[in-house]
């Protein structure tokens, strides 16, 4: 049997923010433990979407996040994306000359609260100000918390911190994983189950990408991969592939396999004023995971999703 051949050096491009270079961290980390003799070498890029702090819509969506990184990849600057499956649009293909080849051990999915006097999302008093620019969090909180005043926070979830120090908001949403990633878990206030905030689609899975002619470090960097987050992303990218979402789209749902191996997939759209909550949830079955994502969207799609994601302006 021939041993597979690991490239001597493996250049890692990423975002430059803390959250995006620590989750670099983890991937060389990982790397390290698998192959001790490779050596890793991070090339960081400043991002549209980092640069721009008004309206993602104004500036690609969430291709935003991923535009300069793919850049590199291709010009042979680097061998190695690092991205928040989340970023990565789902509406459209990777660029050509591109593919993932492994997605992490999927992290938490959840959502967070961060308040400076700790309260619940609950106890929190009419017309607190709470700081997010998703519009999944905004429709959301509009349905179950009217009471309450979103404002618009963009920037890196460090930036976040600082913004609601200095009293830019009384109240922040964050990824449960973001904040664990940058050690910051000390700010959480609370974790909201996804019944009361449903995530992302993407959300805690980091995906790993490489140019497509590059089959030596596909294969090495494959090994990196979770059989069962492969699954999931597959189900939740196809779902929103299908229903093509943009990024002003208020779409948010996941997938998980189950003690017994059964992969499900729960979704949901919604109105940007949060009045109008279509749901699906479906169990593949004998289904493959495109197969399942692909029928959940379908069954939205029948309830009216085209109608009020086209109704959106982006």
């Amino acid at each position: 049997m021939c041993r597979m051949a690991v490239p001597e050096m493996i250049r890692v491009v990423s975002r430059d923010s803390p959250m995006a270079l620590a989750q670099v961290e983890r991937v060389r980390a990982e790397l390290a433990a698998l192959y001790p003799g490779v050596r890793t070498e991070v090339v960081p890029v400043k991002t549209t979407g980092d640069k721009w702090l008004g309206e993602l819509a104004k500036v690609e969506g969430k291709g935003a996040f991923t535009k300069e990184v793919d850049a590199a990849l291709l010009a042979g600057e680097a061998d190695l994306a690092v991205h928040c499956l989340k970023d990565v649009p789902a509406d459209r293909p990777l660029p050509p000359g591109t593919t993932f080849a492994a997605f992490l051990k999927r992290d938490d999915i959840r959502d967070a609260l961060v308040h400076p006097g700790g309260l619940t999302l609950d106890e929190l008093p009419p017309g607190t100000r709470i700081g997010t620019s998703a519009v999944r969090r905004i429709a959301q909180l509009a349905a179950t918390h009217p009471h309450l005043t979103c404002v618009p926070f963009r920037g890196n979830a460090n930036r976040r911190l600082e913004k609601l120090a200095a009293g830019e908001a009384d109240a922040l949403l964050l990824a449960v994983s973001g904040l664990e990633r940058i050690g910051r878990q000390d700010m959480i206030s609370e974790v909201l189950p996804p019944e009361t905030m449903m995530p992302p689609i993407g959300a805690g899975i980091l995906a790993l990408q490489c140019r497509e002619g590059d089959t030596e470090l596909i294969e090495t960097v494959s090994a990196l991969g979770d059989a069962d987050t492969y699954r999931a992303a597959t189900a939740e990218r196809m779902f929103l592939h299908v229903l093509q979402g943009h990024c002003n789209s208020p779409i948010a749902g996941y997938a998980q396999v189950d003690r017994s191996g059964e992969l499900s997939l729960r979704a949901c759209v919604f109105t940007p004023d949060g009045k109008t909550r279509l749901n699906a949830h479906e169990w593949a079955g004998r289904l493959d995971a495109a197969t399942l994502g692909t029928s959940v969207a379908v069954a939205l799609l029948r309830q009216g999703a085209r109608e009020i994601i086209d109704g959106i302006p982006h």
